[in-house]
């Protein structure tokens, strides 16, 4: 296939999948996430139960559990994913009600029924069971406080078996089956149950609060809280209850529950059938019940009926009543039972739990989000307000710097956004914040790689290519850079995706697919456009190309001057080190536990009202602070504090609204746990590992071993700057910091490539040069490239800085120290390390020595010349060289050193227009005597200099 049809091809192909795309768009809705729609977000970690363990299959088995459970509630594109090894995440999109999905996706469904009355401890009697006229004439009084019921439950003897051993005990974990409640010096539950002490104590980072007490439930014995009466007026509060652990029935023999109503009553309740032997335990039972009922009875006193307890995740939800006149012989199983005594959104709730069937593990709660929808239409406006004018600072820089080049970088930006965004539909790609971010950072990703081959282009006009070859040149060797640069960042993006959690993964799979279009577009689109015009007049112009007259040339020794970088980079890192020590990080509650709420208020409140609002809470020591939010208004207060349960935050909430007045959509909380905390930070501590081994071995693999440990130096170089940046400025870190920090990474190592992989360009044509030097001369030729994709990528950020979230807001000021950073760290201290290293191999000792016997020091800059036209500025020197310890007074002198014949050059070109596609028109006459004038002229140049310097031949 020629290069003309190749590149009509790849036209066609563009032209035909924006068409599909266009179509894509237009017929798929974006699916958003719920920090940017609203919802729920809900992390579990799994724990182990008296009969389970905590296994990979176990987590699998719960989270089909949980997404069968979502389902039947009716939640549009639910997002439920294992993270780990033992934790689950839960978002749902447009829920609004915290404690009922909790209540509905945690439990875990362990249905028992209980003899009510032959378990319940301390013994009591139901009223009428042999009891006098006092007892007979007020209910059951056996409910009482929580603290009291756990007291009283301590008390009782472990229950063991025929060995005198406890089921359950292991030497290796003796307190496995016992249950742990934690209260604080209020007689108020801190923690618990929970099934050890380290699990109790995790809330509080494995310390005893002070004032705290554990109160240990043997084996054996639970507490159960009391139904709720129908009737019960607001904020009643039920009583617990202590029984031995002696079920009659389990949930696992419960089938087909069904929400109805009574047909005589019209109440709600929830049917069901029985299943493993099931019928019969339930008519034995009630017939004992009935028996006992009958035998009890008082002469000249009413039936009392007997009660059947069905407990559900340690609360009663209702006393079945089995009265010995209407079943003297019990309930036959074999047509069901039915749960009466709830309303109608508890019956609906209770059959799906039930019919979902059993959490074969515990599932516990260890970090939870709640965001409004007005909140998340306002991230959502944001974000794509920042994506805006990053794109246009891009366009416009582009335009500028590159003029008709810079045009087709611009529709290669147009045909990439159409394309991702279609992508983004058509998987479809759940799009969060964080994931707004890496689809504005991809922007300068597809800048950056046309700008790293219209540098090259531009150099290659200079030298006196023709337009084709300088766009085959540019093409040919430029897309070895981008492929470098683009496989770090798809390393770096894959880590996020597999280790970090669910917002950042978003980010994360964000960048990987927009590398991935903007690698096409950027190479393969431009490259076809530009061959299809390469022989129109447009092309001809290099100033139409950005390419006209050098007004600004390098001319700096960077290697000579390393010492005074190392020591600036070294009191850099000393401040940040200083700040660390003193100050440390401001970890946010990604990393700390804690809850974060934010309200917007009806009325006015200054800090010290709301703090006296919620002080009775317990939250005199909560951070408030008022927050500016022109979509929620002005009254916006966000509040941060040690970590409530979805019950704390309704508290809080209804505190706030008594005092002031709460909007309903103007209302959000994220709470995070300790072991969430923990694993976030120890994920973080995990990518940036791995990314640091895989970066290294890559360029150890694509280079040498010897470039791999400058740009691990680098790097860790970036990320100690940016954590000392923000020890000082004291803003807080998140995991989207974590993200930032990581993309930082790549970003780093795509400059320190560019220079990198000139250096090994220059080396095979600077046989004779110190390799100081031909970093030197590398540095000096890459600069601008290196400074303008740097620019091309603060642009988009800037735009996340100015006009972005909270959220992005943070994202942008860590990517900003860090792309800042990696430019620093790419020129003056990757590059003079690798020196350092490489000027101690055999012969670039020897070629130092050579120069040093010849000019009595080594000078800053060689000559490069290719077909006798310089590639660099050459620097005019002095005869003789400063003394040892003294001040140079003039210029240095040059060391001429001579590359390939112009035969070997034409080779070289004829190869690169073979492998590019690119066949140079036969040139006219007068053409032919102009090139050839114009080589005499470079001859006769070259000449002059060799014969300065007594080296001609």
């Amino acid at each position: 296939m020629t290069s003309r049809r190749r590149n009509l091809f790849v036209i066609l192909l563009m032209a035909g999948l924006l068409l599909v795309s266009g179509i894509i768009i237009a017929a798929k809705p974006v699916r958003l996430g719920l920090d940017l729609k609203g919802g729920i977000e809900l992390v579990y970690q799994a724990q182990p139960t008296a009969d389970s363990q905590v296994t990979p299959e176990a987590v699998d088995r719960s989270v089909d559990v949980i997404r069968d459970r979502v389902d039947q509630l009716g939640v549009a594109e639910p997002e439920i994913q294992r993270i780990g090894n033992d934790q689950i995440s839960v978002g749902l999109p447009g829920v609004k009600d915290l404690n009922r999905a909790k209540r509905i996706i945690g439990s875990t469904a362990q249905l028992y029924m209980y003899d009510f009355a032959a378990n319940v401890a301390p013994p009591r009697l139901e009223p009428g069971a042999n009891s006098t006229t006092k007892e007979q004439t007020r209910p059951y009084s056996g409910a009482t406080g929580l603290y009291k019921a756990v007291q009283a439950a301590h008390k009782q003897k472990p229950v063991v078996d025929k060995n005198n051993t406890t089921p359950c005990l292991t030497p290796k974990t003796p307190e496995k089956c016992n249950q742990f409640y934690l209260f604080d010096r209020a007689k108020k539950l801190l923690s618990g149950p929970d099934v050890s002490r380290e699990d109790l104590l995790s809330q509080f980072s494995g310390r005893m609060p002070k004032g705290a007490e554990i109160i240990t439930v043997p084996i054996g014995t639970i507490v159960v809280q009391s139904e709720t009466p129908a009737d019960a007026p607001e904020g009643f509060q039920s009583g617990y209850y202590v029984l031995k652990d002696n079920p009659e029935i389990k949930g696992t023999q419960v089938t087909d529950p069904k929400p109805g109503t009574d047909a005589t009553t019209n109440t709600p309740n929830v049917s069901f059938s029985f299943k493993s032997g099931g019928a019969g335990t339930f008519h034995d039972v009630t017939r004992r019940l009935a028996q006992r009922a009958r035998t009890d009875l008082v002469p000249g006193q009413q039936v009392v009926p007997q009660t059947f307890a069905i407990v559900l995740d340690r609360k009663i939800e209702s006393r079945a009543s089995i009265d010995p006149n209407q079943y003297p012989d019990g309930i036959d199983g074999r047509t069901g039972a039915q749960i009466t005594g709830l309303n109608f959104q508890e019956a609906q709730d209770l059959a799906t739990v039930l019919k979902t069937g059993a959490l074969p593990v515990n599932l516990k709660a260890i970090s939870q989000v709640q965001v409004s929808a007005s909140l998340g239409k306002q991230a959502l406006d944001q974000g794509l307000t920042a994506g805006i004018v990053g794109l246009i600072f891009v366009v416009l820089f582009l335009l500028a710097f590159y003029r008709l080049l810079g045009a087709i970088a611009v529709l290669a930006l147009v045909v990439y956004g159409v394309l991702f965004l279609a992508l983004i539909k058509l998987i479809p790609i759940t799009l969060t914040l964080p994931g707004i971010a890496g689809l504005i950072l991809t922007v300068g990703v597809a800048a950056d790689a046309n700008i790293v081959i219209f540098e090259r282009v531009k150099e290659e006009l200079r030298a006196g290519r023709s337009t084709l070859a300088a766009l085959a040149t540019g093409y040919s060797r430029g897309i070895r850079t981008i492929i470098d640069a683009n496989v770090v960042t798809l390393i770096t993006a894959f880590i996020l995706f597999v280790l970090a959690t669910a917002g950042v993964k978003g980010f994360a799979f964000t960048l990987m697919v927009g590398t991935i279009v903007s690698f096409l577009t950027a190479v393969l689109f431009t490259q076809a456009v530009l061959g299809t015009m390469g022989r129109s007049r447009w092309l001809r112009s290099p100033a139409m190309l950005g390419a006209g007259e050098r007004h600004l040339t390098w001319r700096f020794d960077f290697m000579g001057r390393s010492r005074f970088f190392f020591a600036m980079s070294g009191m850099i890192l000393m401040i940040g080190s200083i700040a660390l020590a003193t100050e440390g990080l401001n970890f946010g509650i990604d990393f700390e536990s804690g809850t974060r709420v934010t309200a917007s208020l009806d009325k006015p409140a200054s800090i010290e009202q709301v703090r006296d609002e919620i002080e009775p809470l317990g939250l005199d020591d909560a951070k408030i602070q008022q927050a500016e939010n022109r979509q929620l208004g002005p009254n916006v207060v966000q509040i941060s504090t040690e970590e409530l349960g979805p019950e704390g935050v309704k508290e809080l909430q209804d505190s706030l609204d008594r005092g002031f007045g709460v909007k309903i959509e103007g209302f959000s909380s994220e709470s995070v746990g300790p072991t969430f905390g923990r694993t976030v930070a120890r994920s973080a501590i995990y990518a940036i590992m791995f990314s640091l081994l895989l970066i290294m071995g890559y360029v150890a693999l694509r280079f040498s071993g010897k470039f791999a440990v400058p740009v691990v130096i680098a790097l860790l170089h970036d990320l100690l700057i940016t954590t000392g940046v923000y020890a000082l400025v004291d803003r807080p870190v998140s995991t989207a910091t974590v993200a930032a920090l990581l993309t930082i990474l790549g970003y780093s190592l795509y400059d320190t490539v560019i220079v990198f992989d000139r250096v090994r360009e220059n080396e095979p044509r600077m046989p004779r040069a110190a390799f100081s030097q031909i970093v030197n001369r590398s540095m000096s030729e890459v600069l601008t490239r290196t400074l303008v994709t740097g620019l091309s990528t603060i642009f988009p950020v800037i735009g996340l800085l100015i006009f972005g979230g909270e959220t992005l807001q943070d994202f942008a000021f860590a990517l900003l120290v860090g792309i800042l950073s990696g430019a620093y760290s790419s020129i003056f201290i990757a590059s003079p390390v690798l020196t350092e290293s490489k000027e101690r191999e055999p012969a670039n000792v020897q070629r130092r020595r050579r120069i040093i016997d010849e000019f009595g020091y080594v000078p800053a800059y060689a000559t490069v010349t290719t077909g006798g036209v310089p590639h660099a500025p050459a620097i005019s020197a002095p005869a003789t060289a400063p003394e040892p310890g003294g001040v140079a007074t003039a210029i240095e002198p040059e060391v001429v050193v001579e590359e390939a014949e112009e035969v070997e050059e034409a080779e070289e070109m004829k190869e690169i227009e073979e492998i590019a596609g690119v066949t140079e028109p036969t040139p006219a006459p007068a053409a032919r005597s102009q090139s050839k004038e114009a080589q005499r002229k470079r001859r006769s140049k070259r000449q002059q200099r060799r014969r300065k310097h007594g080296r001609s031949r």
